[in-house]
């Protein structure tokens, strides 16, 4: 299977949705599972609060006998039950006020996460997963919650979080270069940043390079502060040129921009703008066992073929 779904017999139909331009608003939920509400998309939502309304507005979609799941660690969902009189499910690690919950987290040499799950104060069962991040964890317990109220038999939930090796684009090996691995990830928001950096952390390895491709000149004017601070978590950083998208640069925003801003956090960083610069750099600087991350929504994915050929 090469595409990003996949056609089933069963009488659900699970997709992930996205709340840009409200187009989740268009659906009919049966359950839904809230992971965070971010700071996202402001080119259409203009600021945080009308992005929390969007979401309250979908969580109201549920009918009286849906299921709510939320993320009990993000502040911003903890009110999302009071608008629903479907049942309200949550999760965490760092709030242990919360229905499912993981304790005695450890990583492997790969960055997998095992840990223990309670519900309540009834332990569950010890999951091991085959994808890295704490973010990860908190994702299995989100799968864990929906699918225990849906009656599947914990032998399932525990095979099939085990057997998930990740979406494509999601912090996903394409290879090496110069006896370094290389990576690849459609993280582009300041959030998704920290969480694959931090990820990564629980890999051994040598040093870290990040190539990062910004995504819409309006998110990287409106987020750049937050980009720069996410973007000092990888030890080497190289900035492409701002992936359009849809707009025009309207924001007199650049790659050199974002540049500045970390050098004056005390970071150095590189502006290169070209491909096939970005990729004779990299050769000519990794050394074995470092690790190169390219990250973005748009054509960043091109360097990592580039730089294995």
């Amino acid at each position: 299977m090469t595409g990003n779904y996949r056609v089933g017999n069963s009488e659900h139909f699970i997709i992930e949705a996205c709340e840009y331009v409200e187009s989740f608003l268009k659906f009919s939920p049966k359950a839904e599972i809230i992971l965070n509400i971010d700071n996202d998309h402001l080119d259409y939502f203009k600021n945080f609060e009308n992005i929390k309304n969007a979401f309250v507005k979908y969580v109201k979609l549920l009918p009286d006998d849906g299921i709510l799941v939320i993320n009990g660690d993000d502040t911003n969902c903890l009110d999302l039950p009071k608008f629903t009189k479907a049942k309200s499910i949550s999760y965490g690690i760092s709030n242990k006020n919360t229905d499912y919950f993981a304790v005695n987290i450890v990583f492997d040499n790969d960055g997998f996460a095992e840990f223990d799950v309670y519900i309540h104060d009834d332990f569950f069962d010890r999951i091991k997963l085959s994808v890295p991040g704490m973010h990860n964890v908190l994702n299995a317990l989100a799968c864990i919650a929906l699918c225990t109220e849906y009656g599947i038999d914990k032998k399932d939930i525990k095979n099939a979080l085990n057997k998930f090796t990740g979406a494509n684009r999601r912090f996903e090996f394409k290879g090496k270069v110069n006896g370094a691995s290389i990576y690849d990830d459609y993280g582009h928001h300041p959030t998704e940043i920290v969480a694959t950096s931090k990820s990564l952390m629980n890999k051994k390895y040598n040093k870290s390079w990040v190539v990062f491709q910004p995504h819409t000149y309006s998110r990287t004017k409106t987020l750049l502060n937050d980009f720069a601070k996410a973007l000092l978590n990888f030890d080497n950083i190289i900035v492409l040129d701002i992936y359009a998208a849809r707009e025009k640069n309207t924001y007199n925003i650049s790659s050199q921009d974002l540049v500045d801003k970390i050098k004056s956090l005390g970071k150095d960083a590189k502006y290169i703008p070209d491909f096939e610069n970005c990729v004779s750099f990299l050769k000519e600087n990794v050394k074995e066992n470092d690790i190169i991350m390219t990250l973005g929504a748009g054509t960043v994915t091109q360097i990592g073929p580039m730089l294995i050929k």
